[in-house]
């Protein structure tokens, strides 16, 4: 490896793993980070320019990151399989952390709480899943349950499953969620068909549907703030 392009022979205040130690992580950048992941860089580039490299191809977005596969990192010079791998491994820990932060047990008023608790669940994932967010007669949250995952374009959302969960966490009312990983909001016509048929079944059991909410990028729509509730 070029001298010029190895980490080893950076000031020690520039070298990724020194400037964690001795400033913190906040203090590195995204490029200075995924450097440390993936440990080193090419013969022509150091970590930190390799890293800056995917970065930029995906304008510097780590919830876009997260999306990328492994194969697709292997696409860049300098990634390897091994290197690919624990990127991806470092993405799905951090979706994973928010997925298990403690949860308040607060109120959820509007469609803006209910994005709140389940987007970490949904962010960033490549394929379809859905989700069930439980409720007390007080609005307050009781749990969140995911009901299925299916494939790139579509998961089935099987009725006796959502209303078995529902009944068995003595939910008074709740909110359907599921993402699209394309990032287009807007439902399908199955998406309308299966809210209307939830929301009529689940009156039988005196328990409320307030909302269905697709999620896509950092967005959401909204069943009930569209008025199709």
């Amino acid at each position: 490896m070029s001298e010029s392009f190895s980490i080893k022979y950076w000031a020690e205040d520039d070298r990724p793993r020194e400037k964690l130690v001795a400033k913190g992580r906040s203090a590195l950048s995204d490029a200075e980070l995924i450097a440390i992941i993936i440990g080193s860089g090419s013969r022509n580039e150091s970590a930190v320019e390799l890293s800056k490299r995917i970065l930029h191809s995906i304008d510097n977005n780590l919830s876009e990151l997260g999306k990328v596969s492994v194969n697709d990192l292997m696409k860049f010079k300098g990634i390897g399989e091994a290197k690919a791998i624990t990127i991806a491994a470092a993405l799905e820990l951090g979706r994973r952390r928010k997925e298990n932060e403690p949860q308040k047990k607060s109120k959820i008023v509007t469609s803006k709480d209910a994005f709140g608790v389940i987007y970490p669940v949904l962010a960033d994932l490549p394929h379809e899943e859905f989700w069930v967010i439980l409720l007390n007669q007080n609005n307050k949250l009781i749990d969140t349950v995911c009901i299925s995952r299916g494939g790139v374009s579509g998961t089935v959302a099987d009725a006796k499953l959502i209303f078995k969960v529902a009944l068995e966490k003595l939910a008074s009312s709740i909110i359907l969620s599921h993402n699209h990983p394309s990032g287009n909001l807007k439902p399908s016509k199955s998406d309308i068909d299966l809210t209307k048929k939830l929301k009529e079944g689940a009156k039988l059991l005196d328990i409320a549907v307030l909302d269905h909410l697709i999620i896509g990028d950092a967005n959401f729509y909204s069943f009930a703030d569209q008025g199709m509730m």
